[in-house]
């Protein structure tokens, strides 16, 4: 195997893919713990990273994943773990850290059955309102949901970035059907491959300001650099310390929550198919969109003017496109594999009838359900 990003085309596991997309995206460092349906990706990062000048450490468990993905990239270097539910669930608190912190990192959540222990090799897509509301406290996620081998590369890229320009914990939302999914993939050679690298500080002595609140994106001060940074977990002024002042409070929160809400332009993405003429619009993620794809285009034959949304990124939640559904469809069908955990923040924002198609037999959803729900209409 090339001790080079890969170039070319592939026939591959989306697992593989998101692993090869965190290498090009410039990840050198990876701690995890394996847990289906997510193993493949720590198996071959193992691999790949010494190939390419990385690191790969197997912690103990997904506390000390996350925790250690937090210290190296505090280190300078673009850090992924990936896991399932019950890992999630373990990494809840340090997600939290690294919100805090402001840590870049990239976080894979190959979702299965649930709840606890639940269906660890079947599908699931009950983690998503976890990854939004999962840790303690205010905060904004960055959440992709690939619905290809592709995406699994494509998004994982993206999330880097937007780790990396936001300074935030991004989630890369798959689930166990795209991961295990074989499939033709492309990857392009390096120079046509976006990769944003992080902003470093410049500046020292008493007037670097670590955690400008004033700027959306700081430049980051990377440990072993000369620079003097207190990295905490209590809430902190602009200078890293803590503080219990109701202003500075309010000052980091604003700063935190405003950075990902003030440029939803540049992080929301969705794609439309046949929704201008559309009166009903499925709106589907993941591997759901796939059938729900397929249901469509049966509708559509049959006469029925409907159309798909599917949410590339769940989080931040794609209010202003789901609102223009909701004020011209007479209705709007949610399936997913979960009981409803989309469906309802698409219900805060529509007028519209909502049908929710709650699927949880650790299956891909069936496009007849789909069509059929449809029908109904």
């Amino acid at each position: 195997m090339s001790a080079e990003p890969r170039v070319g085309e592939f026939f591959m596991a989306g697992n593989y893919a998101c692993a090869e997309g965190a290498i090009a995206a410039g990840c050198r460092f990876y701690a995890g713990y394996p847990i289906t349906p997510s193993s493949e990706i720590a198996e071959h990062m193992s691999r790949r990273l010494p190939q390419v000048g990385g690191h790969y450490v197997q912690m103990e468990d997904e506390i000390g994943s996350i925790a250690a993905i937090l210290g190296a990239s505090n280190a300078g270097m673009k850090v992924m773990t990936a896991t399932s539910g019950p890992g999630f669930s373990l990494m809840m608190e340090n997600i939290g850290l690294g919100v805090i912190t402001e840590t870049p990192c990239v976080v894979v959540d190959v979702q299965r059955g649930g709840p606890s222990t639940g269906l660890p090799t079947l599908v699931g897509q009950a983690d998503m309102m976890q990854v939004r509301w999962g840790s303690h406290g205010d905060y904004e996620v960055i959440a992709f949901a690939p619905n290809s081998v592709q995406e699994m590369f494509d998004l994982t890229v993206k999330a880097f970035n937007m780790a990396e320009k936001f300074r935030t914990p991004v989630f890369v939302m798959a689930d166990q059907i795209i991961a295990h999914m074989t499939d033709r993939l492309v990857i392009p050679p390096p120079e046509d491959i976006e990769v944003v690298q992080r902003k470093k500080a410049m500046k020292q002595g008493p007037s670097f300001l670590p955690f400008d609140f004033s700027q959306d994106f700081p430049p980051m001060a990377i440990a072993g650099e000369g620079h003097h940074v207190n990295v905490d977990s209590l809430t902190h002024d602009e200078r890293g310390y803590p503080s219990a002042k109701h202003d500075v409070s309010e000052r980091m929160l604003e700063h935190l929550i405003g950075k990902i809400r003030n440029n939803l332009e540049t992080i929301v993405q969705v794609e439309h198919y046949l929704t201008d003429d559309a009166k009903v619009v499925v709106i589907a993620y993941g591997s759901t969109s796939r059938s729900a794809l397929h249901a469509v285009k049966e509708a559509r034959r049959a006469g029925m003017k409907v159309g798909l949304l599917r949410l590339i990124t769940p989080w931040p939640f794609p209010v202003r496109e789901v609102e223009r559904i909701g004020a011209k469809a007479k209705a709007v069908v949610v399936p997913e594999i979960n009981y409803g955990q989309i469906e309802h923040p698409v219900r805060e924002h529509v007028d519209c009838r909502v049908i929710g198609i709650h699927h949880a037999a650790g299956s891909l959803v069936p496009p007849d359900k789909i069509y059929a729900a449809l029908e109904k209409l």
